[in-house]
């Protein structure tokens, strides 16, 4: 099992393109861990803006009656894919992974399975 500075060093590793990772609550907006990101890119305001993302959709799924869950959430920019993640083990309810990939360098597929995988090894 890893903790949250081990899971966000592992995505930044073995993740091709990968730029910059979060661990996130979205019931608080709140960043409970970042590795990553630049002086032009700061992850605990794109954790924060992100969790608006979840809660619309979570809202929407709700008003449609929508029983299934989310796996994760794709936004694609013209450089860059942000990838939302939802945790869904236990301790994991009301926290998302949160990957920034460079779109020219990443495997969307690959980072997909990757987060996944480090999702499944993550202890909160």
């Amino acid at each position: 099992m890893a903790n949250t500075e081990t899971a966000l060093k592992e995505a930044l590793a073995s993740i091709e393109g990968a730029t910059g990772a979060a661990l996130v609550d979205y019931t608080s907006g709140m960043a409970l861990g970042t590795m990553g990101g630049s002086k032009s890119f700061d992850l605990t305001v794109a954790a924060a803006g992100n969790t608006d993302v979840v809660r619309a959709k979570l809202r929407t799924m709700e008003h449609l009656g929508l029983k299934a869950q989310i796996e994760d959430i794709l936004i694609t920019l013209t450089d860059q894919y942000h990838l939302i993640r939802l945790l869904t083990g236990r301790g994991g309810n009301g926290l998302f992974l949160y990957l920034v990939l460079d779109a020219k360098r990443a495997n969307l597929a690959m980072a997909r399975h990757q987060l996944k995988k480090i999702e499944e090894e993550l202890e909160v």
